[in-house]
């Protein structure tokens, strides 16, 4: 039997790890019989590296990550390649992150369908921001399929670590919805759970802009569910050759 493990970021706000729960909870539903554990990169227990200190046998590693930056591209592998060095009962291979699915957009837009989105309304999608540019490119690329899929010019991306004491860069994205001739903003969070960095961009909205709506952050949307599960049962059926390859 192959384990499946959550590796998710950690955060000192406990509605993350309430989340992160839900998110496995769902994952547990969804795949019977396959031993799914939850384990955090940082700040909260137990660590992936605990957790993979306890398993045996296969292992897939799927990050509970957006974006590929730093955490998937070089913080996941590391632990990953310790935990083998140090127990050679387990073979393991990492699932790439989750961003790039299709159906990521959908769960955005099912949020805002939640929080109440009219055609007329300007959405600002909120995301955490990378010192890897690739990943706030990948963000942009979100936000573009976002826009087709609600047949709407009215969307513009903000980053939650660069809003500055100014808000600069959430003036602009405000100002070029208005323009366009959006007579409301909803924020659509590019978050997998509420935090200090959801907050601090919806205080600056309610601001700046008043009377505007804020959906959920994704979360445990079905179709994240739905992208985990499928990615674990995808790499499983396509994995006939022995896991120490991908070590």
């Amino acid at each position: 039997m192959t384990t499946l493990v959550l590796a998710a970021h950690g955060s000192r706000d406990p509605r993350f790890a309430a989340t992160m729960e839900r998110i496995t909870h769902g994952v547990r539903i969804r795949l019977p019989g396959v031993d799914v554990r939850l384990g955090y990169l940082d700040l909260n227990s137990p660590s992936v590296a605990g957790v993979l200190a306890g398993c045996t046998g296969r292992v897939m590693v799927a990050p509970l990550l957006l974006s590929n930056a730093f955490h998937s591209k070089v913080d996941l592998p590391a632990i990953v390649s310790d935990a083998c060095a140090a127990n050679p009962d387990i073979e393991v291979r990492q699932l790439p992150p989750l961003g790039d699915d299709p159906r990521i957009v959908s769960a955005l837009i099912g949020r805002l369908d939640q929080a109440g989105i009219r055609a007329t309304d300007g959405v600002v999608l909120t995301a955490v921001g990378s010192s890897d540019p690739t990943a706030d490119e990948a963000v942009r690329a979100r936000a573009a399929e976002l826009a087709v899929r609600l047949r709407t010019p009215l969307v513009q991306t903000v980053f939650a670590t660069r809003l500055g004491r100014d808000h600069s860069d959430l003036h602009q994205a405000l100002r070029s919805l208005r323009r366009g001739g959006a007579r409301r903003v909803v924020v659509s969070p590019y978050f997998l759970s509420a935090g200090l960095l959801t907050e601090r961009v919806d205080a600056a909205v309610d601001h700046l802009a008043p009377g505007s709506l804020i959906a959920g952050p994704i979360g445990a949307h079905p179709d994240l569910i739905d992208v985990v599960c499928d990615r674990f049962r995808g790499a499983t059926m396509a994995s006939p050759a022995p896991f120490s390859a991908f070590r």
